[in-house]
Formats: structure tokens, C-alpha cells, sequence
């Protein structure tokens, strides 16, 4: 390892261009940690330590900010940063000391950062297979707009797709037949990494539905929106389709906290409680590390607890 003689602040472009070619994060995730990383930026500038070097940097110093973030105050909610909030913070000052480790730029080891430690998890939001249905139900296919929000709901069930994955789908990325029943798809999801999906019958047919309504050449996007300015894209933003969740929940009668995500974490469960293996399920939703997925494995294991519990305790 060597010394730098270039203070920690002078890095921040060096660190950003890390994250892009070396880490290879989405734009997006380039700019959440671009924000996070700025809070210690500034905290630095805060402390008068603009000159600190990275071998300067002390247990002492983390300590400091940690104190510092404890203490601000969320302007939105006006109460102290959710211990979870900070870990983010720490987490994007992680990665700069492995950045640093990264170039041989001797500083402190990145595990010597501690997270703040958390209440329990919070529960996993998931709807079960009836109230699936009644989500399914609820679009009316018979206009553009009903047929559109059945093919959306149908894609996340079947695929397990983010909803931005979603989102950024295109036209011309499906070769549809009269005679197609199967239907592989490879996406590019979180952290770039490419992974293939894969639509069930009942969402291949509501998509030939589809298709045959989208007779306009200029909007490549396969999810638009029919409201608003024509001259912006059409493009159904992350937004968008939100709030075109919430709203077939509201009409289906089921959990007003339902989002895209949920349908994602039913699609998991859904396979677990089938009999899909964890990692074959770590595929399907394009995990980087199979802890991410094991969150599944509590939600499936309570369930069986339950079911024991009523069908079986009392038989023995």
C-alpha cells in the first residue's frame, strides 16, 4: 500500500468513475451513491478536515460522522435519520475505502465500518394466489388502456420483473406468432447483470392482445401511457406504473400498500411454496448473492409453521 498525497476529497470524481467502470452500477445507482458519499464530502468540510488524507483517516473519525448522522434530521419527516437511512450513508463510505484499497491507496480497512444496528426485519409484503386473482381480474380488457394494465400485471406475476426492468421494455424485443405458447426473454436488471425471463401462457396470450393494439411505429416502448403531451415520449415511467398498481388494488379489494414490488415478492413465494429450489428462484429474480433471497425462505417457513400448527399438532 502506498501513501497518498492527495487529500480524500480530491477523489470524489476518481470514485465516481470507479463505481462506473470498475463496479459497472446503472446510472442510477451511480447517482444514489454519488449523493450518499457527498454527505461524508461535506461533513469533511464540516469538520475543517479538507486536507485529511485517506491514511489519516481514523476509527475516530468514523465514530465522529456516525455521531454526525445520528443527529440530522430528516427534512421531509423532521425526525432524527432512520438507522437504516444511515447505514446507507456508511455503506457509500465503504465502498470509498475499497475504492481506495482498490488503487493501493493505503487507508482504513472498509470492515472497520460498523452498521448501526437495526430492529427486526420488516415483513415481506406478498399476496396469496386468490387475491392474485382478483388482481388479474380487475383491468377491463376491452379498452387500450385495460388491456395494457392486464398485460403489466400479468408480465410481473409471470416474470418476477423490477419495475423498472419492466419499464424499459420494447417492441421489438418480442417476436410474437399465432403459434408462440413459450416465451424467453433475456433483460439487463440491477447492477447490469443479464439474466433470461419467462412468460407463462395466459400473459404470452394477453400480450398477442396487446400488440395487436399498438399499430403506432414511432414508440418503441411497449408500455405507453394515453393521456398528456404527444410530443414527449410515451414511455410509461417507473411512476406511471405505480400508480397503475395501486389503482387495480384499490379495485380489487386487496391491500392498499400493494406496488409493483409485492408482486414481486408473491412470484418468489409462490415458487418457493412449490417446491422451486432457493437458488433456481435467486435466478429468476437476477440475486447477485443468495442471502438476498433467503428473506423468502422466513416468509414460506412461517407459513408451514402455521399450517402444521392447525392441520397436524392436534392429530398425534
Amino acid at each position: 500500500m502506498l501513501k497518498s498525497d492527495k487529500p480524500i476529497l480530491k477523489y470524489r470524481i476518481d470514485f465516481l468513475e470507479y463505481l462506473d467502470i470498475e463496479k459497472g452500477l446503472s446510472p442510477k445507482s451511480q447517482i444514489t451513491y454519488e449523493r450518499l458519499v457527498n454527505k461524508f464530502f461535506k461533513w469533511l468540510v464540516r469538520e475543517n478536515l479538507t486536507s485529511l488524507l485517506p491514511s489519516q483517516l481514523t476509527k475516530d473519525h468514523i465514530w465522529q460522522y456516525r455521531v454526525y448522522l445520528s443527529k440530522t434530521i430528516n427534512q421531509l419527516s423532521h425526525e432524527p435519520l432512520k438507522r437504516r437511512t444511515q447505514n446507507h450513508y456508511l455503506i457509500a463510505l465503504r465502498n470509498l475505502l475499497k475504492f481506495f484499497t482498490h488503487r493501493d491507496i493505503l487507508c482504513l480497512p472498509a470492515d472497520k465500518i460498523k452498521l448501526a444496528k437495526q430492529p427486526e426485519t420488516r415483513s415481506l409484503k406478498f399476496l396469496n394466489l386468490d387475491q392474485i386473482k382478483s388482481l388479474l381480474q380487475a383491468p377491463n380488457p376491452n379498452t387500450n388502456a385495460g388491456l395494457r394494465d392486464k398485460v403489466i400485471l400479468e408480465t410481473f406475476f409471470s416474470t418476477g420483473m423490477r419495475v423498472a426492468e419492466l419499464a424499459g421494455l420494447n417492441k421489438d424485443q418480442f417476436q410474437l406468432k399465432a403459434e408462440t405458447v413459450d416465451l424467453e426473454l433475456s433483460i439487463t436488471g440491477k447492477g447490469q447483470r443479464v439474466r433470461p425471463v419467462y412468460f407463462s401462457k395466459s400473459c404470452i396470450f394477453w400480450l398477442k392482445k396487446y400488440f395487436k393494439t399498438r399499430e403506432d411505429d414511432r414508440e418503441k416502448a411497449l408500455f405507453i401511457r394515453f393521456k398528456g403531451p404527444k410530443k414527449a415520449s410515451l414511455r410509461l415511467t417507473t411512476r406511471g406504473i405505480e400508480n397503475i398498481v395501486k389503482y387495480h388494488a384499490l379495485r380489487a379489494g386487496i391491500p392498499l400498500s400493494t406496488v409493483p414490488h409485492t408482486l414481486r415478492h408473491s412470484f418468489a413465494t409462490d415458487l418457493l411454496e412449490r417446491g422451486v429450489d432457493l437458488r433456481t428462484v435467486q435466478e429468476f429474480l437476477g440475486h447477485k448473492n443468495i442471502a438476498t433471497t433467503q428473506i423468502y425462505t422466513h416468509v414460506v417457513s412461517k407459513r408451514l409453521k402455521d399450517i402444521h400448527r392447525k392441520f397436524h399438532s392436534d392429530a398425534t
